[in-house]
């Protein structure tokens, strides 16, 4: 499905975006994963090399909240293959404390991440879909765009910003060839998620119409779509990915 195209996936050493990063080389993309840290990527690469030695995967470690760190690595991606296809913005940071103990530091790290970053990987990218009339980048945001969220007010004002930042893109790209998209996971099995305590997932879970919450896999599935041929004609869609009926 996505055969001889070539995907630049942050956040791809754990959770979805590790999944998004399986998912694309089962369907025969090439794959260069971005870690927080080299070591985690390289573990991340030999892991995935494990279980299919034909998979074409490497790993970076650009510092995503530095543009001159991303615009470098990137150019090498763009030297080394000759197109960069897709973008997929999906690290990100997230804080629950109440506005009470919140810092600007602590609202300023989380949206370096989650806003500052996106940014710089879609100007990074934007000259080489540019040349070849053709690209997709595809957002993280979160269902809290839509909701908010009790406490923790910088990590839904940064999906909040996600969203808009798709919407015109979408609009001022897409003449280009360039479609720009976002999906937005509910509640995931994640990490994150295994450290949430089982007295405050049921009642969660309970809310949910489909009566679980999703697994990394179920997002992958929404990322490979948007990437691929099947999507072709979708371009500034916040797609909810979430168990949710939509109101």
């Amino acid at each position: 499905m996505l055969k001889d195209q070539v995907a630049i996936i942050t956040g791809g050493t754990r959770g979805i975006g590790y999944a998004i990063v399986e998912k694309y080389l089962e369907n025969h993309a090439a794959v260069v994963l971005c870690g927080s840290r080299q070591e985690t990527a390289d573990k991340a690469v030999a892991a995935l090399k494990a279980k299919d030695p034909t998979w074409k995967v490497e790993g970076i470690a650009p510092d995503l909240t530095d543009y001159a760190s991303v615009k470098e690595a990137f150019q090498g991606v763009q030297d080394r293959y000759g197109r960069i296809d897709i973008l997929v913005n999906n690290a990100g940071l997230s804080s629950s404390d109440p506005l009470s103990a919140y810092t600007p530091e602590m609202f300023r790290k989380v949206m370096a991440l989650n806003v500052d970053a996106v940014f710089y990987c879609i100007r990074a990218v934007y000259d080489a879909m540019a040349a070849q009339r053709s690209g997709c980048i595809i957002n993280t945001s979160s269902v809290v765009s839509r909701f908010g969220q009790p406490s923790g007010v910088a990590y839904p004002t940064s999906k909040f910003a996600i969203n808009g930042l798709t919407l015109s893109l979408a609009r001022e790209l897409g003449p280009q060839g360039i479609r720009v998209n976002a999906v937005a996971p509910g509640i995931t099995n994640t990490d994150m998620m295994k450290a949430v305590p089982e007295n405050v997932i049921t009642p969660l879970i309970n809310q949910i119409p489909l009566r679980r919450i999703g697994e990394p896999e179920d997002l992958a599935n929404a990322f490979l779509f948007l990437a691929s041929p099947a999507a072709s004609y979708i371009t500034g869609e916040i797609l909810h990915v979430g168990g949710q009926v939509r109101t």
